[in-house]
């Protein structure tokens, strides 16, 4: 790691605390952030910006930054279909689920389901999505954050340790305000990080063309196959059935209902 390159992450990490400090810091001059609403729903009064860039940045992460842009270029494009299909989940989110989850005044999905159904409901939805999210995302997060930091020249366990108490702080710091603020922050940077990188890599390859006519060369058509979103019902990793019918199931569960 250069000089350069540990001053930026340096940087980085200073600004996110900074604004979360900034969150805090303002929420108790203001008075707010002393009871469960504020510190777990940010008051119930946050502008519609920071909601909207917080669900961006929220839902990009590292996971995303190394798993899902080496899929693509692996030929794995229908992968974007998931989060195109998210354009279209979140106006359900925004017009159907959420008029009605502020009207229960519910704090959390769990929550919900006591109130519908009954405690044991509310324990089974708790148990089963801590341990799904432990096994399976938080650990692919802890992954794909901790290889970014390898690639730096800082040890695997040593990056991974440094997500963790990284985002553990400043969430245990602010609440809900702090992680969404930092979010809006992150949006820009992931936003500017994806032109960069696109912006470099295709310059590397020679430009746009210059992979059209890398990719022909595998086989005729072999270039708009790459690039197609569909899939014949055939593929056995993402035949358009299961992108038609099943894909939406799952965006109403990840965006509508969980919160984990």
């Amino acid at each position: 790691m250069t000089p350069f390159d540990l001053t930026i992450l340096i940087a980085y990490f200073l600004l996110v605390f900074g604004v979360a400090w900034w969150v805090t810091v303002r929420d108790r001059r203001a008075g707010a952030g002393k009871g469960a609403a504020d510190y777990f729903l940010a008051g119930r009064n946050t502008g519609w910006f920071v909601i909207g860039a917080s669900l961006f940045a929220s839902n990009i992460g590292s996971e995303h930054v190394v798993g899902l842009v080496g899929a693509g270029a692996r030929g794995h494009m229908p992968n974007a279909q998931f989060e195109i299909l998210a354009s279209l989940i979140l106006i359900l989110l925004g017009w159907v689920f959420v008029p009605f989850y502020l009207k229960s005044g519910v704090f959390t999905m769990p929550e919900f389901l006591e109130r519908r159904y009954s405690p044991a409901a509310r324990t089974y939805l708790s148990v089963i999505s801590v341990l799904g999210y432990v096994l399976t995302k938080i650990a692919v997060t802890i992954f794909a954050g901790a290889l970014v930091f390898e690639v730096l020249g800082v040890p695997f366990w040593q990056g991974a340790i440094l997500v963790v108490l990284a985002t553990g702080i400043y969430t245990m710091l602010g609440g809900l305000r702090a992680v969404i603020y930092t979010d809006m922050l992150q949006l820009f940077i992931l936003l500017g990080g994806a032109i960069a990188m696109t912006a470099f890599g295709l310059k590397t390859l020679g430009g746009w063309g210059a992979m059209m006519q890398t990719l022909e060369q595998s086989g005729p058509g072999e270039s708009t196959r790459f690039l197609s979103l569909w899939r014949p019902a055939s593929d056995p990793n993402y035949p358009w059935t299961g992108m038609l019918f099943g894909a939406p199931i799952l965006g109403v569960w990840y965006w509508c209902t969980d919160q984990f």
